[in-house]
């Protein structure tokens, strides 16, 4: 099958598009016919070597993390689909590779497509929205009423995040460009900052929670915004302790996390705020309630491109310029 694969690790390398094996179908499977995949820096990040110590995935690979298509053939132990059914997931670590024709993927990974929406849209969708709710609904347990600020409004994470919180009944604000103001306002913000123009953590206090995707000097910033017993939670790290002990990591690597969260942990206890690190897990439960959502219209995806599979490296560029609004996504046939 034709699929875009990492030969070596490198910021600027680009995938190679060329042929692999047919995906080996598990007894607990789902063979997809991908028809669209959804683009993530994730997808960047682990081409250029950063998880090499976390995902070790042996050259050459096949990338990505987002994947909407029609299921062929099922495992012997597999009940819940059946070949024709269209369906949309986020394949786990270590089982990543939606920048091909096809991909097998643990049936407990996926979930039936939105009715409401096309193939390149749900392929929009998985690992946002499994970040997400995780974050949200699990991490943060974000309650009607109570105040979040959501970093990065615009980008992937941040449009669905938006959506939801508004679901939960949350008060939200967020951070984006000028020319981005229109955009998160339309999906419920209720305090926008243009970090052209002001700086939020001079203008924002008394938060519940904050979601950071951006840099440490952020990280960092947040802080100041969030009331004593908020949670600051962030999806660009640095790694903490319980994730190091969640993902069951070498004493070594657990002692590498520690020291690197060692700085924003301290910081936050001196203000009684707790600090995590969250690193989202697939999930097909969850992209079912997802699913419930989307369907009844509480959430739509905010799609910035759609390229052909065969400009999969073009799409990478793009994404990696940070200009992107919602989700880049390529499309089969």
């Amino acid at each position: 099958m034709k699929a875009f694969i990492v030969d070596r690790y490198g910021k600027s390398a680009a995938l190679r598009f060329g042929d692999m094996p047919e995906p080996v179908v598990r007894d607990g499977d789902v063979l997809v016919a991908v028809r669209a995949a959804g683009l993530n820096l994730l997808d960047s990040k682990i081409r250029a070597g950063a998880f090499k110590a976390l995902l070790r995935y042996r050259v050459p690979f096949i990338l990505g993390h987002d994947v909407a298509g029609t299921v062929v053939r099922v495992g012997s132990n597999v009940r819940r689909f059946k070949p024709g059914d269209e369906v949309y997931a986020r394949p786990r670590d270590g089982r990543i590779g939606t920048f091909a024709e096809s991909i097998a993927i643990d049936q407990a990974d996926v979930a039936p497509k939105p009715g409401n929406l096309d193939m390149a849209e749900a392929a929009s969708i998985p690992l946002v929205g499994l970040t997400a709710w995780q974050v949200l609904v699990e991490q943060a347990g974000l309650k009607k009423g109570q105040k979040i600020l959501i970093h990065a409004g615009s980008g992937g994470v941040g449009t669905f995040a938006i959506q939801l919180a508004k679901h939960l009944g949350a008060m939200v604000a967020t951070t984006t460009s000028t020319a981005n103001v229109a955009l998160v306002e339309s999906l419920g913000a209720d305090v926008v900052i243009d970090y052209k123009k002001q700086d939020f953590e001079e203008v924002l206090s008394g938060y519940d929670v904050v979601l950071n995707s951006l840099d440490g000097d952020t990280l960092r910033k947040s802080l100041s915004v969030l009331k004593p017993g908020g949670k600051l939670i962030s999806i660009s790290g640095p790694p903490d302790p319980d994730f190091a002990k969640a993902q069951r990591l070498s004493w070594f690597l657990r002692q590498v996390m520690r020291l690197l969260s060692f700085g924003i942990r301290r910081q936050a206890r001196r203000r009684g705020i707790h600090y995590s690190f969250l690193f989202m897990r697939a999930s097909g439960e969850q992209l079912r309630q997802i699913t419930s959502l989307i369907e009844a219209g509480t959430i739509r995806p905010v799609l910035d491109r759609v390229f052909p599979f065969e400009a999969t490296n073009e799409a990478m560029e793009y994404i990696e310029t940070g200009r992107s609004k919602g989700k880049v996504v390529v499309k089969l046939g």
